[in-house]
């Protein structure tokens, strides 16, 4: 049985870490991890704890500080090493979060760093091909090196189910789960809720994050609207479950148009219709296609928001046979079978 190690002070408990571990165990991988004190000086503290030698070297994402160490001891021991960012800093930094100016000599020198580091991989995970794309084009991964394994959503634990009962005068639920960041474009949730004519609706939005208070501020009259805290992770499904369409992702950044998010995966796999941003992120034949589930708007645009929630609101039948396509659009595109079949194309070659 061939083994992995898991390298670096990550979360085994998140949604991303969680799903890609069990795919190594379907495919017949030992996963073990090693969590070092001091991402800088890994690679030491590895071999004074004469950790065993694996057939490769797995870093999770958003690990960028333990690469370095990680990369240095893989090479020392003769094994490959793998990379899973699902982020780039310089993204972050300069395009999401506008932080740094690109010309600027910061960005400069995090954009040289990361690149360093990127290539440092044998090969890095991407979790779309437009993501892919821009690890190459920017950071210069050379196109040979990427691979693509979808973020997905654990089958076991999202699955569909019928939407709720519309009995007597119970609003149409709409459902926004997130962090709150600009990729998400919460305030656009905001907005359409205040634009809304059509069927009574319920607004919900759950989460935490550094716009919600803003969120509240601009939702301040608005009785169509409502907010909630985070439930544990476990409990999500069933959250999911009491909606009647869920909401994906609005913002206007540069990423936005990189990735397909962890909720837009969950609420198709619970057989629910996602209304989200249109994207260069998803397969073609998803985008393509009218009925899957997925109902597309314009970055930004609350507007064509609101119209696509009145729309829907207005036709209970539509909105069943989306919830259906939803389900049937998760197991055709993300299942569980294509998540495995994607991680193992990735590791072919790096192992006997």
């Amino acid at each position: 049985m061939p083994t992995v190690l898991w390298w670096g002070r990550f979360d085994p408990a998140y949604s991303r870490n969680r799903v890609l571990r069990k795919l190594f165990a379907d495919l017949g991988w030992q996963v073990r991890d090693f969590h070092p004190k001091f991402a800088g000086l890994a690679d030491w503290e590895a071999r004074l704890r004469r950790v065993p030698r694996p057939d490769l070297v797995w870093v999770p994402c958003f690990r960028h500080r333990d690469l370095a160490a990680a990369s240095r001891w893989a090479h020392r021991q003769g094994v490959p090493l793998v990379f899973d960012p699902l982020i780039s800093a310089y993204d972050k930094q300069v395009d999401e979060r506008g932080k740094l100016k690109a010309e600027s000599s910061r960005a400069r020198h995090l954009l040289v760093w990361e690149q360093g580091l990127f290539q440092r991989a044998d090969r890095v995970i991407a979790d779309t091909a437009a993501h892919a794309g821009y690890f190459s084009r920017v950071l210069g991964v050379p196109r040979e090196n990427l691979a693509v394994v979808y973020v997905g959503a654990e089958g076991a634990l999202f699955k569909p189910a019928r939407l709720p009962s519309r009995e007597g005068d119970r609003p149409l639920e709409v459902l926004f789960y997130g962090s709150f960041i600009p990729l998400q474009g919460p305030q656009v949730v905001i907005e359409a809720a205040r634009l809304h004519q059509g069927p009574p609706v319920k607004w919900v939005l759950l989460g935490q994050g550094p716009l919600r208070k803003e969120c509240e501020d601009k939702a301040r009259g608005l009785e169509n609207v409502r907010f909630e805290d985070w439930a544990p992770y476990e409990s999500l499904p069933a959250r999911i479950h009491q909606a009647d369409i869920l909401l994906g992702v609005f913002g206007t950044t540069p990423k936005a148009d990189r990735v397909i998010p962890n909720k837009v995966f969950q609420s198709l796999a619970c057989g629910r219709p996602v209304i989200t941003r249109s994207a260069s992120a998803y397969p073609e034949g998803l985008a393509a296609a009218e009925q899957t589930g997925l109902v597309w708007v314009p970055p930004g645009d609350a507007q064509s928001l609101a119209d696509r929630v009145a729309t829907l609101a207005a036709n209970p039948a539509r909105l069943r046979q989306l919830g259906e396509a939803a389900a049937t659009s998760s197991r055709e595109y993300f299942s569980d079978g294509i998540l495995r079949d994607q991680l193992d194309a990735a590791l072919n070659g790096l192992h006997t």
